[in-house]
């Protein structure tokens, strides 16, 4: 059986067409897969600080987008919380 491949273009239409709870759910799960890996196996070295106005960026961002849907969302809270607690055990 062979599988078919999508590009990041590809995949990046297909998301922007979900509901903002689900893209914010998509984020979390690939955060989650990305969070063990060191700057060295990201091919990254940024300076701490850096990296941490990144990540506040990023919170606000989902912030905005939970700001958008309809009813409450715990998401961006919820991603916050999960980063704290990692930035913690750095």
């Amino acid at each position: 059986m062979m599988s078919s491949r999508m590009t990041f273009e590809q995949v990046e239409q297909q998301v922007v067409q979900w509901p903002p709870r689900k893209q914010l759910e998509l984020v979390a799960r690939i955060g989650g897969w990305l969070s063990p890996l060191t700057p060295v196996e990201t091919n990254e070295k940024r300076p701490p600080h850096e990296y941490a106005a990144q990540v506040e960026a990023f919170l606000s961002m989902s912030d905005d987008m939970a700001a958008e849907t309809v009813g409450e969302v715990d998401s961006a809270e919820d991603i916050r919380q999960i980063r704290e607690e990692r930035m913690t055990h750095l």
